[in-house]
């Protein structure tokens, strides 16, 4: 079951070329699902087409596999979200804040002391949020798209003014809600290696297009040809030429001879025959690409 899908999302604004360009995504329940794209990509314009803030053009969008626009107020009941800046009062405490929003998804009044503390906020309910950091409004954001406990959270660029304990906290929090609660999250971020260590399933965009789709571990499954091997030798110049004598495209990088993608046979042919050559070889590396590598290659 998709908690999000959509079908031939396209999206313009008045005069200008396409922003989404038959945008399909699939977001299978209980997933945590990271939504990324370098700025102007349509990530946030396809997060609020889902949530109705945008009036939808063409294509299909089903939220817990019911159309969006029929089934409206049903379905945002379910949602909780936070989309570019906070929306908050500031003249107002935090805790008025999420007082008045109590009111209206009419959840119980301890909801609101609960859902401070679960974003470490406790001890500042009391303080007006104009005096908030912006971290400190990203969390009650964060508190307010929780307070009527959703099955689904929708969060865009969460961690914008944390400090990286804050980030830390923040993906605990988000992991605890999504094992505890099978909760469904949406998150788009540029903090790559942040959402490396978070997500289930990716969702990449450049120019308004889905360039992938699926899970992580499928994305770098696919991404593995561009894997590659280090040799670190006492001896860079004849190593190279050594390469270079026998076809082996290599390159110095950091100090470290790369061959690239190469079968584990070769490596252990390399080796010898660097060993033949009195050559010492200190190390043999394999150089996994990382999320951030994968999506530049991507983009690209």
């Amino acid at each position: 079951m998709y908690c999000i899908e959509t079908k031939h999302l396209t999206h313009k604004f008045s005069g200008e070329e396409l922003v989404l360009n038959d945008i399909n995504i699939q977001v299978p329940s209980q997933s945590i699902y990271g939504f990324l794209g370098p700025n102007g990509a349509g990530k946030t314009t396809t997060l609020r087409l889902i949530l109705g803030l945008l009036k939808k053009q063409q294509g299909e969008i089903n939220i817990f596999e019911k159309p969006f626009a029929p089934n409206r107020i049903e379905l945002l009941k379910k949602i909780g979200s936070l989309i570019e800046t906070p929306s908050i009062y500031t003249h107002l405490t935090a805790t008025e804040n999420l007082a008045l929003l109590q009111k209206i998804y009419q959840c119980p009044v301890k909801r609101i002391q609960e859902v401070l503390h679960i974003v470490g906020l406790e001890d500042a309910g009391n303080k007006r949020t104009g005096k908030f950091s912006l971290g400190m409004k990203q969390r009650l954001s964060i508190a307010i798209a929780l307070l009527h406990e959703p099955a689904l959270l929708i969060l865009d660029e969460p961690t914008n003014g944390l400090d990286p304990n804050g980030i830390i906290e923040i993906r605990e929090l988000l992991k605890t809600l999504n094992a505890e609660q099978n909760m469904t999250i949406v998150i788009s971020s540029h903090l790559l290696s942040e959402i490396e260590k978070l997500v289930t399933h990716v969702g990449i965009i450049n120019k308004g297009k889905m360039l992938f789709q699926g899970t992580l571990s499928a994305l770098h499954a696919k991404q593995n040809v561009g894997s590659s091997t280090n040799f670190y030798t006492n001896d860079n110049e004849r190593t190279m030429r050594l390469f270079t004598d026998n076809n082996i495209k290599a390159a110095v990088q950091n100090g470290l001879i790369n061959v690239g993608a190469i079968a584990k046979e070769n490596i252990a042919t390399l080796n010898k025959l660097l060993v033949q050559n009195d050559i010492a070889v200190y190390q043999i590396s394999g150089v996994q690409n990382d999320l951030e590598s994968i999506f530049i290659d991507l983009i690209k």
